[in-house]
Order: structure tokens, then sequence, then C-alpha cells
């Protein structure tokens, strides 16, 4: 569904099927229309008995899949799924009463103790149908990425650049990831997510690979791999928490709207917040379609907690401009935020945007690095250019709300539904 989805998302994902097209002689068919329309008729074009998908597990996933397979079950012909995008599939990992797990670390034993299969081998030599004699729509791969701005950066797509990418990780950072993890202006993370997202890997060989690594740095990565996993069944369990708060009471707090809302709304998603690590973070996934998860955490926190807004309109925002776009870590992520779902930080956490800024991006290389206004600023002073002599340079603009006074707005608000 091509109208759900934002520009990086498309561009990236019409990369990866030029790239797999390649490797198949240019023998990839795409077409386009409603899948459970479609399919069947390519099926009948090409004398198919069944039809093999992936499993998909999420809530539209699933929703399509259920179409096709009615579809194609009133012509006689099957509907395969043949594993998935996980490790562990959704819904496989239950307590012993039969019962979805809902806090991580039990999950996560779980997981460990359940194990998984080994990376799929590589296959035999295919003999491809000729795409050209099938009469189906068809969508070239330069029309998925219409409209990506001139501006955005986005990986290399595909399964090759997505090995490279994890071999880089694997053989000089993933040792010191526990610790590097939570630093933006290092390049500490794997940037596996839209390689993921898309099967140009699995988790599988992630995991493979990682086996005989007994660095902290490795299990910890194993654990957010985990952490990915847990979240994909969380959705499968409770597909209503797409855009529901988990816990009730989040969704009834008090949230602003009017004018000046917007107005605030408008200047966190452009990253004119004021606040140069959150305007940072903002201005990352602007360009790379990616945020690091360190400073995901701050500008989520800074929307639902310093602007008074849900954290549904951030979760949007993120799915717009994502290139992994994965809508199970997009939702649990914020919800964790937002103290609103499963092993969620509670409510009263507040992230302190100049703290986090501070401790996290200490010389200021992140700030720099994404708000040009501020490149001439040395130092950490870079995260508080208000006070410098003449205030902040080059149009910057001042701090639009003063965090202390709205962390106790954030927290009477919360108290006084919390007390009811």
């Amino acid at each position: 569904m091509l109208s759900g989805s934002g520009s990086p998302r498309r561009a990236f994902l019409a990369g990866c099927l030029a790239a797999l097209s390649d490797s198949m002689g240019g023998r990839l068919l795409i077409t386009t229309g409603r899948p459970e329309e479609v399919l069947p008729r390519l099926a009948a074009e090409i004398g198919a008995d069944r039809v093999h998908v992936s499993a998909d597990y999420g809530p539209y996933g699933q929703r399509r899949d259920g179409r096709v397979e009615k579809a194609l079950g009133t012509v006689g012909l099957a509907l395969v799924r043949t594993g998935s995008a996980y490790a562990v599939a959704p819904g496989r990992i239950r307590k012993s009463d039969g019962s979805p797990y809902a806090v991580f670390t039990p999950y996560f034993r779980a997981w460990a103790e359940h194990g998984w299969r080994k990376p799929a081998a590589s296959g035999s030599q295919v003999d491809w149908i000729d795409p050209a004699a099938v009469d189906v729509p068809r969508i070239g791969a330069g029309e998925l990425a219409a409209g990506i701005p001139d501006s955005l950066s986005l990986p290399e797509p595909g399964e090759a650049a997505g090995q490279r990418t994890w071999n880089g990780f694997l053989h000089s950072a993933v040792g010191g990831y526990d610790d590097e993890r939570d630093r933006p202006d290092h390049p500490g993370t794997s940037r596996l997510s839209p390689y993921l997202k898309w099967g140009c890997i699995h988790p599988r060989t992630l995991l493979a690979d990682l086996a005989s690594s007994r660095t902290s740095g490795a299990a910890s990565y194993r654990r957010e791999l985990a952490f990915r996993e847990f979240y994909a069944d969380q959705l499968f369990h409770r597909p209503e928490s797409l855009t529901t708060s988990i816990d009730p009471l989040i969704d009834r707090l008090e949230w602003d709207s009017g004018p000046l809302a917007e107005e605030r709304f408008a200047a966190w998603q452009a990253g004119r917040t004021g606040y140069p690590y959150i305007d940072a973070g903002l201005r990352q996934l602007l360009v790379e379609g990616w945020i690091h998860n360190r400073a995901r955490m701050g500008v989520a926190s800074f929307l639902i907690k310093d602007l008074h807004l849900p954290w549904q309109r951030g979760a949007a925002h993120f799915l717009e401009h994502l290139v992994d776009g994965d809508v199970a870590s997009n939702t649990y992520g914020w919800q964790w935020v937002a103290g609103a779902g499963a092993l969620a930080a509670p409510f009263y956490r507040v992230f302190n945007p100049l703290g986090q800024g501070e401790k996290h991006d200490p010389e200021g290389n992140y700030v720099r690095r994404y708000v040009p206004e501020l490149v001439g600023i040395a130092g950490r002073a870079v995260h508080r250019p208000w006070e410098l002599p003449g205030g902040p340079p080059g149009g910057y603009p001042l701090p639009i709300v003063d965090h202390a006074a709205e962390r106790t707005e954030a927290l009477r608000r919360w108290g006084e539904r919390a007390n009811r």
C-alpha cells in the first residue's frame, strides 16, 4: 500500500527491488493493484498452483494476506506462508499457560531458550520465467521513489549493501556497542534497521554471526534484536495498540490543541525548537530517514512532555520520514517514552533536553553535524546558544518553551488523571 508509506521508505524499497532484479538477471516482475485481484490473475497467467509469501504479522499485512488467501482459494490455489522477517515468529513465544508475555525480560529468556533455525543456505540456480510474457499491471521501481526530496541521503540499498554494512559493524564496532550505542556523535550503531525491514538481511544471519562472540557489546546487540521481536510480538497480540495506548490513562491526559499547539508541532517537525540536541535529532530524521535511538527518546519526550502533544502524532511523523518504517518498533518506542506501553518508562520520567545533549553529545559534534546555524560554536556551549553574547547565531530560534515549567505542567496533568 504505497499511500501509507513515506517517500524515504518507497525510495529505499525501490532501490532494493532494483538490486534484487539485477541479481535475477533483470527478471523481477513488479505488479501494481489490489493484491487480492492481481495475484490470482498472475498465478493463472503462469499456471501456478500455489503462491508463496513471507508471513506478515502486522495488522495491515495480516488483513491483506487474509484477503489474498480467500481470493486464491476461490480459484483452487493455496497461499503458503514460508518463514518471516524474525528469528522467532510473533505469537510463538508464550507463557506456560499459553498467554503472551507482556514484559520484556521474561520474554527475552524464553526467546533465547526457544532458539532459532540456522540461516537459510544459498539456493540453487533458478530458471526464472520471462516477465515480459506476463500480462499483469506493472510499475517500475523508479515510480516507487517518486517525490523523494533531493536533500535526502539514504543508505545504499540491496542485499549486498546490507551484508557489507553488517560486516563492517561486526568486525569494527560490535564489541563497543554496549557503550557506544548511547553516543549519537559516534558511529557506534549498526544502521541495519532498513535492511532488516526490507529483508535484505535476516536476523538469523546476525544471530549466527554473533554466536561465537562473548563481548558485552555482542550481548547487548543480541538483546536489541530480541527487543525488535518482542515489539512485533506485542503488536501481533494487540493490534489496537497501533493507535491506542496500552495504558488507557495516557490517552485520557489533557493534550494541547489550537493554533499555538500547531505552531509548536510544526517547529518540532522542522527541528526548530530552540533546543539544539532536539533539533539535531529531528533534522537527522529529515535528511537521512533515520534517527539515532538515544536522540529519538529525547525528541519523543520533548513532544509529549514539553509540548503536551500525544505520542500518536509523533509516531505518524516518524513513519512518514523513516527509511525503515518498522511499525511495531516505531509504535512501541513511542509508547515507551509516553509511559503508555509494555515495559514503558513511567510518565513522570521526563527527559531534560539540555542534560541529554550535554551527556550524550558532550563536545557538541552531533549538534554541529545537523544544525548548521550553530557550526561555529565550539564545544558544549553549542547546547546553550541563547547564553552567547548576542544570542543564538544565524537565525537559530530561542527555545519555544521553558523546559522546567513544562515539566511541572506535564506532571500536574499526569497526577490529576492518575489520582482520580
